[in-house]
Formats: structure tokens, C-alpha cells, sequence
């Protein structure tokens, strides 16, 4: 069976393509393309070149147009003839079974796409059996409508052991449509028997979240490598993994925190991204269960990044679609050391952009209206850490009392006597 992995293709060159249009102008375009590269970069290509074709819309055959998918066909042989071997094309969107069979007759180099992109560093990335199993659902869901062009090497035969001849008779089929089923059927049974793990792991872990006794939960929830690790980390005083990588936690770590004398569970999630393969959140729909269930969402956003509320705004669509747009939430502007900022000249007299705009200013602007439920903090640097605990302490409190008004606080003589044991404050997806 293909494998997604890009383990073997950690030192492969990469091309990436994008597209311009009406709904993405040009330096939306760029963004995107940063983000690919990046995505690339964490699952071990190193990209060369970038195409982008300014068009109304991507080509039902080839995504780009002929002139361009020929310009990059010709850029590929010029680098082969120079012996620096491009290993891959990265398209930006994701592409259908028949663009991808076309783009690769034409270019005669290993396709993907940002969906398929994605998988691979999901597969890599995984750890417990709970994240492995929906990564391989995922896989399966994407390759499930592209096993056409697996097999168009077998040409479909007439004639056969069949005396009808007619058309549609069984013996008309060539092995090309008889292991394209017989790979149908396969995969449909692996996504059967995968879904009934998933239902069995649900059910483990609805027993091990029901065991964690009245203690509020906070998730840690925001746009991929904006820092949750981090923060998770300087809250729990654990040693989460934590890298500048896309995708660096994937699978769901809890903590039992204690601040003050006010233990809760706080968990990392994994990261958003944009355009993310719908089938991919309905197969991380058990991982993301954490924040489902969650009492208090710490909304974490790199206020660094050029565009960090487009980043917001992917947060909260996918927060809606998993029903948690209405719970308790609170907005954490993180790196704010890495902020940067551009003075205008004074004879400038063009409207300011977002890059000449100071961090005080920014503070003023629609963050102001969100009083206690925005903070601003640098987890790398510990700046206003003591504030976030402070302000973070207060709302678990008052959550503790709306929902467990018979034990609104718990003194540090009754937190030794609750149900958690040292070896019950890590709770990993497994």
C-alpha cells in the first residue's frame, strides 16, 4: 500500500505552486506560499523555487495553465541537465485524481499537494496509538478518491475468458479496473476497522476523563507553532515537547497545574492551520475531544506573525465547527518580544499599514474591548507570566464555584487528600 511518509525524501528539493485570483490577491498568495515553505521545511524538503500564475481560477486539468505548467517543466530540466535533481512540486490547494495523474505525465516528478503535505508531517509527527490511528484514517479518506492513478500503467483489455463480448460483460475488465477494486475494498475495510478503534479509544478515554475527578479544565487552543508548548511548560512546569516546527505537539497532552492552592487540568492541543483537510478534523475529532469538553479555552495567538488575526479568525471557524464557539475564552497574545514595527518617514504621506503600528497602539485598538480576556505575554522571555496566572487563577476560581458550588475551593490540606496521586498528574493521549 502507498505510504505518505516523506521520511525517505528528507534531503528532496521542492518546488512550490500557488495561484493569484480574485480571492487571493498577490500578497495573500506570498503568505500562503510562507506557510507551504515552512510546512515543507518541517517535513524535510528544502524548497528552490516558487511559480505562481495570476489567474480567475485553478485549471480543472492541470491547476495552472499549459504556458505555466510548460514553464516549470522546462525549469526542471534545466536543473537535471545542471545535475541538481528537483525531487517534488508542492501545489498549494489540493488537488483532484485527475489534476495530479496530468501534472505528473507532464513533469515526471513526485506530486503533492497541501492536503497530502500535511498528512506526511502528521505521520511523522504522531506518537500514541489514539494519533496514529487517525492519521492513517486520514490517509485513507485522501487516498480513497485518487486509487484511479495508481494503476494507469495496466490499460483496460478487451476480449476476455467471457462468450458474451457485450459491453459491460465481466470479462471486458483489465487488471487495471480489477486491482483498482480489489484496492477499493481494501481500503474501505481499513477505514472500517480504523473508525471502530477510534470508537473504542472514544470510549477509553471518556473512562479516563471521568476519573479525573471536579477539577476544571482549561485547553490550550490556537494556530499551529504560536507557542502552546511553551506555555504549557511554564504553567505545568512539565516538559512538553516544544519546537519551531508547524505541527511540533500533535498528539494531546494533559497536566494537572496548581495555581495558588487551585489545582486544574490543563491540556495542549494540537495546533490550526489553514485549509485544513476536512477529513483530517473529522478523523482528529477524538484528540480535539479536550477541547470539546473544556470549561475554559486559552485562545493562544503569535501577535508576531504579519497576520495573526486572519489566524484568529481560522481558530474560531474551526472552534465553531467543533461546537465550542459560545464556551468561557480568553485571548493570549504570545511573542510579543518578537513584535516589529516599521516608523513611517514623516514626509510619508500614504495610510499607515499594520507593520507601522506599535505594540501600545495595537493594545488600544479592538484588544482593549476585551478587558481581562486579552493578556499580552512572552512565554520565551517569562514577561507577564505572574499576570496571566493571576488573571488565569481568578477564572478557574469562578468556574470552580458555578460548577461545584459545594466544594468552591480547595485548601492545600484537601489537594493532597483528592483522587490524583503524583503518577495521575501526566495524562497523555495514549
Amino acid at each position: 500500500m502507498k505510504e505518505f511518509v516523506l521520511s525517505e525524501a528528507k534531503a528532496e528539493t521542492a518546488i512550490l505552486v500557488g495561484l493569484i485570483t480574485q480571492e487571493q490577491d498577490e500578497a495573500k498568495t506570498k503568505e500562503y506560499l510562507d506557510e507551504l515553505e515552512f510546512l515543507a521545511d518541517t517535513a524535510g524538503a528544502v524548497t528552490v523555487k516558487r511559480f505562481t500564475q495570476r489567474v480567475g481560477g485553478p485549471s480543472k486539468t492541470t491547476y495552472v495553465g499549459k504556458g505555466k505548467l510548460e514553464e516549470i517543466r522546462q525549469y526542471i530540466r534545466q536543473e537535471e541537465e545542471a545535475e541538481r535533481e528537483i525531487g517534488m512540486v508542492i501545489f498549494d490547494d489540493e488537488l483532484t485524481a485527475k489534476q495530479i495523474r496530468n501534472i505528473e505525465q507532464a513533469l515526471k516528478v513526485k506530486i503533492l499537494d497541501r492536503t497530502s503535505l500535511i498528512l506526511d508531517i502528521f505521520a511523522m509527527r504522531a506518537q500514541t496509538a489514539n494519533a496514529k490511528t487517525q492519521v492513517e484514517l486520514a490517509q485513507y479518506r485522501y487516498m480513497l478518491p485518487r486509487l484511479q492513478r495508481l494503476w494507469t500503467h495496466l490499460e483496460r483489455q478487451g476480449g476476455g475468458s467471457g462468450s458474451g463480448g457485450g459491453k459491460g460483460s465481466v470479462g471486458l475488465r483489465g487488471p487495471g479496473e480489477t486491482q483498482l477494486e480489489m484496492d477499493r475494498r481494501i481500503i474501505l475495510h481499513r477505514i472500517t476497522l480504523l473508525k471502530q478503534r477510534l470508537v473504542e479509544i472514544d470510549r477509553q478515554k471518556t473512562t479516563q476523563r471521568k476519573s479525573r475527578g471536579r477539577l476544571i479544565r482549561v485547553a490550550l487552543v490556537g494556530y499551529t507553532n504560536v507557542g502552546k508548548s511553551t506555555l504549557m511548560n511554564l504553567l505545568s512546569k512539565s516538559d512538553v515537547f516544544a519546537e519551531n516546527k508547524l505541527f511540533a505537539t500533535l498528539d494531546t497532552t494533559v497536566r494537572k497545574v496548581v495555581v495558588g492552592n487551585l489545582p486544574f487540568l490543563l491540556a495542549d492541543t494540537v495546533g490550526f492551520i489553514r485549509k485544513l483537510p476536512t477529513d483530517l478534523v473529522d478523523s482528529f475529532k477524538s484528540t480535539l475531544d479536550e477541547t470539546r469538553e473544556a470549561d475554559l479555552l486559552l485562545h493562544v495567538v503569535d501577535i508576531s506573525h504579519p497576520d495573526f488575526e486572519e489566524q484568529i479568525q481560522v481558530v474560531e471557524q474551526t472552534l465553531k465547527d467543533l461546537g465550542c464557539a459560545d464556551k468561557p475564552s480568553m485571548i493570549v497574545f504570545n511573542k510579543i518580544d518578537a513584535y516589529r514595527w516599521v516608523d513611517k518617514e514623516p514626509d510619508d504621506l500614504t495610510p499607515p499599514t499594520k507593520e507601522n503600528v506599535t505594540l501600545d497602539e495595537l493594545k488600544r485598538t479592538w484588544m482593549a474591548r476585551l478587558d481581562e480576556n486579552c493578556l499580552f505575554v512572552s512565554a520565551k522571555e517569562k514577561t507577564n507570566i505572574d499576570e496571566f496566572r493571576d488573571i488565569l487563577y481568578k477564572k478557574v476560581r469562578e468556574l470552580h464555584v458555578q460548577k461545584y458550588p459545594y466544594n468552591d475551593f480547595l485548601y492545600p490540606e484537601e489537594e493532597e487528600a483528592s483522587s490524583f496521586t503524583s503518577e495521575d498528574s501526566e495524562v497523555t493521549n495514549d
